[in-house]
């Protein structure tokens, strides 16, 4: 860590409190929304996607402020907002009042996950990238697993002093960035932003990158969903899905840095297809325990979601770093942030829509169906990304090399 700039550090730290303040609420919302203030389960739906459509279909303003504003200034703006929403949960029990908390909390997200992404991208250059990214993906895993202890044990006193302790996280953060975080020289802009959002969007080895790299986000997503039922399925009991987020957890914090130093003179196309065949190949465990019958017991029944969850945290280690290191070489400088959006928005869309289809199939006697398509989305994907590489699609573009 010491051999990156300190405004790099404070932005590890950061992802530290973003992902442990976020987890410490968002997990125990839904229980809070039904059981204490007495809402319907569809109400609830409708307040969490809120929050979901606000953060996901607005990365690419968090991304193209970042390159016209500055991303100091959007970073700190989103820690605030998340403050702010988040302190609306603490005090509202009206409908309009927890949607206008759960928009702000989006928006939130929405604004500084691109524009951190950019400054550690500008900031580190070319050869620390990866290495960056690994250990920003260190800190955002152990984030993630204290959050919901902290969130855990609070919720023994009362789910509004969850709240208040979330958002004094993020002011705090907020205030932290505003005395230490450095600002960044911002290019001057060359037209609009939608010319910049064009840029991206004609540049086709771009576009195809993300597509193919949507599968990576798809998998990812799965931990929350197939990874869960099949546990459910094969030991009989709730509590075995806590051991999937323990192991995934310990995979990142144990093996992210070394699995990326260890890879950093590979091609970059052959390291992240390798992820996501890794990743792909997890649901085969899945898959094959519908081959013989559940024993309905803890450990043995455990085993195959295990190994399932470990392959995906590992494929998800070696693709992870590498993408977001390859992300700003498609362009200009100028609009790094742009591109981050624009990958986010794509690929967060393409993988909400592969969701819901292996979600389908999953439904019903033919479970094993959901693995399988989680198994054939990662090597896809990975051929996708071997055929750019092949066609020198992943080489930096010459207006990036100058």
């Amino acid at each position: 860590m010491r051999r990156f700039p300190p405004a790099v550090r404070l932005l590890l730290v950061n992802q530290f409190g973003v992902n442990a303040g976020f987890y410490l609420l968002i997990p125990y919302l839904a229980t809070y929304l039904t059981e204490d203030i007495g809402l319907t389960i569809a109400t609830v739906g409708l307040v969490l996607g809120a929050r979901n459509l606000s953060q996901q279909g607005l990365f690419l303003l968090g991304g193209t402020a970042s390159d016209r504003l500055g991303a100091r200034g959007v970073i700190i703006a989103g820690c605030g907002l998340r403050a702010v929403g988040f302190g609306l949960f603490a005090v509202g029990e009206s409908l309009p009042v927890l949607l206008a908390a759960a928009v702000l909390s989006g928006l939130a997200g929405a604004l500084f996950n691109p524009a951190v992404r950019a400054y550690i991208s500008l900031e580190v250059g070319e050869g620390q990238r990866a290495d960056a990214f690994a250990l920003f993906n260190v800190f955002a895993q152990t984030g993630a697993l204290v959050g919901p202890v902290l969130g855990a044990a609070l919720l023994l006193v009362d789910f509004r002093v969850s709240a208040v302790v979330a958002a004094g996280i993020f002011a705090a953060l907020t205030v932290a960035q505003a005395l230490v975080l450095p600002a960044r020289a911002v290019p001057p802009a060359q037209g609009t932003v939608w010319s910049d959002v064009r840029e991206c969007l004609g540049n086709k080895r771009f576009v195809a990158f993300t597509l193919a790299l949507s599968g990576m986000f798809a998998l990812q997503n799965q931990l929350y969903l197939v990874l869960p039922v099949e546990a459910r399925r094969l030991t009989g009991t709730p509590a075995s899905v806590a051991a999937l987020f323990i192991a995934s957890t310990v995979v990142t914090l144990l093996a992210q840095v070394r699995i990326t130093r260890a890879l950093a003179d590979r091609p970059r196309g052959w390291s992240i297809a390798l992820g996501l065949v890794l990743m792909g190949l997890a649901f085969a465990a899945p898959a094959l325990a519908y081959l013989w019958p559940s024993p309905g017991a803890l450990w043995p029944g455990l085993a195959p979601v295990l190994v399932a969850a470990v392959l995906l945290a590992v494929g998800l280690a070696v693709a992870q770093p590498f993408v977001y290191e390859l992300i700003p070489a498609f362009g200009a400088e100028r609009v790094t942030g742009t591109y981050f959006g624009v990958f986010y928005l794509g690929s967060g869309a393409v993988a909400a829509v592969s969701t819901v289809v292996v979600g389908w199939a999953g439904e019903g006697r033919h479970g094993w169906a959901a693995s399988v398509l989680c198994l054939l989305l990662g090597i896809g994907g990975a051929v996708g990304v071997l055929l750019l590489d092949r066609r020198g699609a992943l080489a930096p573009q010459p207006e990036r090399v100058a």
